[in-house]
C-alpha cells in the first residue's frame, strides 16, 4: 500500500465512508464485516448475506442453503453487520447441541462477544448481581427449549436481529398444538428473523406456510386461503414461487462448485469380536434392563436410564462399572433408609457426554428429583432388594476382571492402518477418537499411552481439567502471554490450549461429544468413532469437525463392528447406507438427515429395539420397519414440487455470483487502503509503521484497555500467519474504534489543499483532463431516517471555470496526497446552491428507492388482504356446496319425517349462509381497514426526518 501522508480533511472523508450506515443490497453495505472476518468468504455467501439485508421493510427471510455451504456463516455476516451498526440486540435460537459451535463461530471467525444461556449459565449470572443476562452488549445463544421457557424474559427485549438455525423444526409453528413454535412466535412477532434450514419443505406444501408465520403473519393471509389456492384448485405454483422469492432463497451446492472445494470422506471398518466375560457382562446387564420391577431403575426414569446404560455397555467396561457403582448405591440406600439422594439420576449422568438435545427431551422433572410417590406406592420386599443388590456386586466383579476391552486392541489396528493411509496421502498423522463416555475417555488415554502412543495422546472433555490438561494450559498461557490468543476465560482459553496442542505436538486426541461443537479440526483427517452414537446428527457433526472447507485430505472415518451384536450391525448399516454418513464428497443426505425433527427420536427408536428384540430375526425386523418409516417420511413428489419453487436454474448465475466475488475483493481492497491511511495518520506520533507488511508497533497507547506491541492488519491472503504475540488490527477492534473516531472529529477549518497530481504513481486522466487546474469543494453528510437510519456523503466539486466536478472525480481527487498551504479566501456564490441542489437530488433518489421498498411491502399486503377475503369466500363457496346436497336430500326423501329432517338441515345452511355472506362484508371491511393503516403508517415511516452536516469545504489545486 501507499505510503503517502494525508490530511486531516482526508482524515475526516475515510472515517466517515468507514463508518457512514448505508442501506441494504448492494456489497459495500457489508464492508465492516466482510473486512473483519477471519473466513475466506465465497460470493454465494456474500450474496445470501445482502438478500438478507436488502429490504428494511422485510420482517425477515429464509437462507435454504443446501447442506454444507456455510449457512453459519451466511447469517454471521448479517449479524456482524448489525453489530458494527450499533444494533446489539441479538440472538441466536439453535438446537441445544449447536449452541457451542455458533458461539465458536461467531467469536473465532468474527471477533463477536457470545454468551451460551441456559438455566444454569442464566441462574449464574443472576447469583453473580447482573439483573438482566439477556440485555447485555453480547450475543446470546439458546436452545429451542430454553427460549420457549424465557419466553416472558426474552419478550421485553426489543432484539434488533433473531437468527433461528434448523428452522425447519418450525415448519408446524402454525399449529396451536406446536408450543415452542407458538411460543418462539408469540416471543419475536416484531423482530427481524434470519431462518436458517436446508430442508424447508418435507411433507407438504403447508409446512412453507409455517414457516412463513414465523418470519411475517402477513406474507399469506390463514392456512384455508393457501390451501385454496396454493394447495388446490391447479395449486398455483409459479405464483406462490413469486411470493417466495420475495423471502427465500437457496443455493445449490452444484452451483458453487467453483469456489467451494470438497476433498471425499472414506469409511474404513474395522471388526472385532468380544471376550466371553464381556459378552456375558453384556448379556446380565441387558437382561437387568429388560425387567420392569427392578428396584434399581424407577420405572418414570426407565427409558432414559435404559437408553443410557445401554450406551455406556456399548462403550467400554470401564464406563459401565461406574454407571453400575451408582445402581449400587442407590439399592442400598433403599434397603438403609428407605429413599434415595435427591440428586441421584444428575449423579448418573454427571459423569458422562450425553446429547443434551436427548436431556431436554425427557420431562424436565426427571433429572435430579426424588421420585417420592413411587417410593411411597411401591411396597419394597428387603429379600428381593437383597437379592438385587447382590446381583449388581456379581455384575460388578465380572467387570472389574475384565482389565482391557477386545474393541480397545481392535483400536490399536484401526489407528495403525489409519496411520498407514494418512502416509500414502501425505497428510499428518492426526487421529480424533470420538467417545459418548468420560470414563471411556480416561481408560482410553491410559490405554494408548501404554500400547504405542506414549507422550502422543491428548484428551478433551466437558471440563478439561486434569492435571496434564492443566499443564498443557499454563504452558500455553506462558508463550502466549500478552498475545490476543488469551481471552480470559478460562474454559475456551483450555479448549484452545488442548487443540493447539493437538496440532503441534501430538497424534491423538480423545474426546467426548465436548469436542464434536464447534471445534474446528481441519488439519486431522482421520475421525474414529470408538462408539458411535445412534443419533445420525451427532454422527455428522463429528465427522464434520474435520470434514469441513478447508480440509486438504480426503477424511477416513473409522467405525467398529461387534461381531457378536446383531443390533450393533444393523445400526451401522442404517447410519452408512440409509443416511450415508461415511461416504462420499458431502456426507449425510439432505433428504433424511436434515429432514429429521430430531435425531432423538431416531435414537429413542433403536434403543427400543435394544430393549425389547432378543433373536437376529427380530433385530432384522424391527430395523427394517425402521428404514421403511424413514424412507416413508420423504415424499418424492414434495422434492420435486420443492426444487420447483425454490432452485433457480439461471444459466448466468455463474456470471452472477463471479460480478459478486469481484465487487466483495474491490471493496474489500478499498477499505483495507483507506483503514490504513487513517491509521498512519492518526497513529502518527504513538506508532512506528511498516508498509510493505501492513504492521505497526504502537509505542504509546491512546486507551488504557489498548496494550502496546505488533499490531497486524487483518489480511485474507493465505500462507500470511501473523506471530504468536501480534494484535489482529480489525474495524472493530478497540484501537480500530478509536481511530475511526478520531478521524471523524479532526478539525477541519476553510484552506487551500494542494494535491500532489504530478507525484501520484498512478495516472487520474479524469483529474489531468481538466481544463482549470484549482477550484472550490465541499464534502456534506446526508442523514435519513426513513425505513431505515442511512447515511450518504455527497460531494460538491467546482472548478473556477465553472466545470462541475461529479462525485467519482472528488473522490479520486483523495486518493492524492496534498499539503495544506493557506486559509482559503471566500467561496464563489454559486458554490451553496450547487451543494444544495445535489443534497436534494440525493435525497430524492434515495426516496425513490425508499419508494420501492414502499411498493414491494403495499404489494404484500395487498395480496395478504385478498387472501383473507380468499378465506371468507371459500367458506360460503362451503356452505352453498352443503345447501345444494341439502336440497338433493330433500327431494330423495322417502317419507315425510326424512322430508322434514331434511328441510330443518337446508334451513340451518340457509342461516348459515346469510351469515358467511355477511362475514364477507365484515372481514373485507375490516382487513381492508387494517390494511390501510399498515400502508399509512409505512407512508408516514417513508421519510420521518432528513438533515445535513458540512464536514469540510476547501479550495483546492492541483500540482
Amino acid at each position: 500500500m501507499t505510503t503517502e501522508n494525508i490530511t486531516n480533511y482526508h482524515a475526516k472523508y475515510f472515517a466517515y465512508e468507514l463508518t457512514r450506515q448505508r442501506r441494504g443490497g448492494d456489497v459495500d453495505r457489508l464492508a465492516t464485516s466482510l473486512f473483519d472476518a477471519s473466513v475466506d468468504l465465497n460470493p454465494h455467501q456474500i450474496d445470501a448475506a445482502l438478500f438478507a439485508l436488502q429490504n428494511p421493510l422485510s420482517k425477515g427471510v429464509l437462507l435454504a442453503d443446501e447442506v454444507g455451504l456455510g449457512k453459519t456463516i451466511e447469517a454471521a455476516l448479517v449479524i456482524c453487520q448489525y453489530w458494527a451498526e450499533r444494533r446489539r440486540r441479538l440472538i441466536v435460537i439453535a438446537p441445544a447441541a449447536l449452541r457451542k459451535q455458533w458461539a465458536n463461530e461467531l467469536s473465532e471467525k468474527f471477533h463477536l462477544p457470545t454468551q451460551v444461556l441456559d438455566a444454569r449459565t442464566y441462574k449464574q449470572q443472576r447469583d453473580q448481581g447482573i439483573y438482566d443476562p439477556l440485555d447485555q452488549d453480547v450475543i446470546s445463544v439458546m436452545s429451542y427449549h430454553f427460549a420457549a421457557k424465557m419466553e416472558p424474559q426474552l419478550r421485553t427485549i426489543p432484539w434488533d436481529l433473531v437468527v433461528i438455525d434448523e428452522a425447519h423444526k418450525l415448519r408446524n409453528a402454525h399449529r396451536e398444538s406446536h408450543r415452542t413454535g407458538q411460543a418462539i412466535k408469540r416471543t419475536f412477532a416484531g423482530c427481524r428473523k434470519l431462518l436458517l434450514t436446508a430442508t424447508p419443505l418435507q411433507n407438504s406444501l403447508i409446512e412453507l406456510y409455517g414457516l412463513s408465520t414465523v418470519i411475517d403473519e402477513q406474507l399469506f393471509g390463514d392456512a384455508i386461503s393457501f390451501r385454496r389456492q396454493f394447495m388446490r384448485n391447479g395449486n398455483d405454483i409459479e405464483g406462490l414461487r413469486r411470493r417466495l422469492d420475495e423471502f427465500a432463497k437457496r443455493t445449490l451446492r452444484r452451483q458453487v462448485l467453483e469456489y467451494v472445494q470438497y476433498t471425499h470422506r472414506k469409511a474404513l471398518t474395522i471388526p472385532f469380536t468380544p471376550s466371553p466375560d464381556e459378552q456375558r457382562l453384556y448379556h446380565l446387564v441387558s437382561g437387568y434392563l429388560a425387567r420392569e420391577d427392578s428396584y434399581g431403575v424407577p420405572s418414570r426414569q426407565r427409558h432414559l436410564v435404559s437408553l443410557v446404560i445401554r450406551k455406556l455397555l456399548a462403550s467400554s467396561t470401564t464406563a459401565i462399572i461406574q454407571t453400575l457403582e451408582t445402581l449400587k448405591e442407590r439399592l442400598e440406600s433403599l434397603h438403609n433408609q428407605h429413599q434415595v439422594e435427591q440428586d441421584w439420576l444428575a449423579t448418573l449422568l454427571a459423569d458422562e457426554s450425553l446429547d443434551e438435545e436427548l436431556l431436554e427431551s425427557a420431562d424436565t422433572d426427571e433429572v435430579g428429583e426424588v421420585n417420592a410417590q413411587y417410593l411411597i406406592e411401591q411396597e419394597i420386599n428387603p429379600t428381593r432388594l437383597q437379592g438385587e443388590i447382590a446381583e449388581i456386586e456379581q455384575y460388578l466383579s465380572l467387570a472389574k476382571g475384565i482389565h482391557e476391552d477386545a474393541k480397545s486392541h481392535a483400536l490399536v489396528t484401526a489407528l495403525e492402518t489409519g496411520f498407514a493411509r494418512m502416509d500414502e496421502m501425505g497428510a499428518p498423522r492426526k487421529a480424533v477418537i470420538f467417545t459418548e463416555s468420560r470414563r471411556t475417555l480416561e481408560y482410553l488415554s491410559r490405554f494408548l499411552e501404554r500400547h504405542g502412543f506414549a507422550d502422543q495422546v491428548v484428551t478433551f472433555s466437558g471440563t478439561n481439567n486434569s492435571p496434564g490438561i492443566t499443564g498443557i494450559y499454563q504452558r500455553w498461557l506462558t508463550e502466549h502471554s500478552g498475545s490476543d490468543h488469551i481471552t480470559g476465560s478460562p474454559a475456551i482459553d483450555r479448549r484452545s490450549a488442548i487443540i493447539d496442542h493437538f496440532r503441534d505436538s501430538a497424534q491423538i486426541l480423545v474426546a467426548t461429544e465436548a469436542a464434536a461443537e464447534g471445534v474446528n479440526l481441519q488439519f486431522c483427517n482421520l475421525v474414529v468413532n470408538y462408539d458411535l452414537p445412534w443419533n445420525p446428527q451427532r454422527v455428522e457433526q463429528r465427522i464434520g469437525r474435520c470434514h469441513r472447507y478447508g480440509q486438504q485430505f480426503d477424511v477416513v472415518v473409522v467405525n467398529f463392528l461387534n461381531q457378536r451384536n446383531e443390533a450393533d450391525k444393523r445400526v451401522l448399516e442404517l447410519l452408512s447406507e440409509k443416511f450415508q454418513l461415511f461416504d462420499g464428497l458431502f456426507g449425510a443426505s439432505d433428504d433424511i438427515l436434515g429432514r429429521l425433527e430430531s435425531g432423538v427420536d431416531i435414537e429413542k427408536r433403536i434403543a427400543e429395539i435394544y430393549a425389547t428384540c432378543r433373536t437376529p430375526d427380530a433385530i432384522e425386523a424391527a430395523f427394517v420397519a425402521l428404514r421403511e418409516k424413514l424412507e416413508a417420511d420423504i415424499d418424492v413428489r414434495m422434492r420435486e414440487t420443492e426444487s420447483k419453487l425454490l432452485e433457480h436454474f439461471d444459466e448466468q448465475i455463474h456470471d452472477l455470483l463471479r460480478i459478486q466475488r469481484d465487487k466483495a475483493k474491490a471493496q474489500l481492497d478499498r477499505t483495507g487502503k483507506l483503514f490504513w491511511k487513517l491509521t498512519r495518520h492518526s497513529l502518527a506520533n504513538q506508532a512506528v509503521f511498516s508498509d510493505c507488511h501492513l504492521t505497526f508497533q504502537l509505542k504509546e497507547s491512546p486507551l488504557s484497555s489498548v496494550p502496546t506491541g505488533e499490531y497486524w492488519l487483518i489480511r485474507k491472503e493465505k500462507g500470511i500467519k501473523p506471530p504468536e504475540h501480534a494484535h489482529i488490527y480489525r474495524l472493530t477492534h478497540p484501537l480500530g474504534e478509536h481511530v475511526l473516531d478520531h478521524g471523524r472529529r479532526q478539525e477541519t477549518p476553510t484552506v487551500t489543499l494542494r494535491f500532489q497530481l504530478a507525484d501520484h504513481p498512478l495516472r487520474i486522466s479524469v483529474l489531468e483532463q481538466l481544463p482549470t487546474q484549482s477550484g472550490w469543494l465541499e464534502l456534506n453528510l446526508l442523514e435519513l431516517d426513513s425505513f431505515q437510519h442511512e447515511e450518504h456523503l455527497v460531494f460538491t466539486g467546482l472548478a473556477d471555470d465553472g466545470t462541475r466536478l461529479d462525485q467519482e472525480a472528488c473522490e479520486r481527487l483523495f486518493n492524492i496526497s496534498a499539503l495544506v498551504e493557506k486559509q482559503a479566501p471566500e467561496p464563489p456564490a454559486d458554490l451553496a446552491p450547487l451543494a444544495k441542489r445535489q443534497l436534494d437530488a440525493t435525497l430524492s433518489r434515495v426516496l425513490e428507492e425508499n419508494h420501492g421498498y414502499f411498493q414491494r411491502e403495499r404489494d404484500k399486503l395487498e395480496a395478504w388482504a385478498e387472501d383473507q377475503v380468499a378465506s371468507s369466500e371459500a367458506q360460503l363457496e362451503d356452505t352453498r356446496a352443503k345447501i345444494k346436497d341439502a336440497k338433493r336430500r330433500s327431494r330423495i326423501a322417502e317419507s315425510l319425517e326424512e322430508q322434514k329432517a331434511a328441510q330443518e338441515v337446508l334451513k340451518s345452511f340457509e342461516r348459515q349462509q346469510r351469515r358467511d355472506r355477511q362475514l364477507i362484508f365484515d372481514v373485507q371491511d375490516e382487513i381492508e381497514e387494517k390494511r390501510d393503516a399498515l400502508i399509512d403508517a409505512l407512508e408516514r415511516q417513508m421519510h420521518r426526518k432528513s438533515q445535513t452536516h458540512r464536514l469540510f469545504r476547501v479550495r483546492w489545486e492541483l500540482a
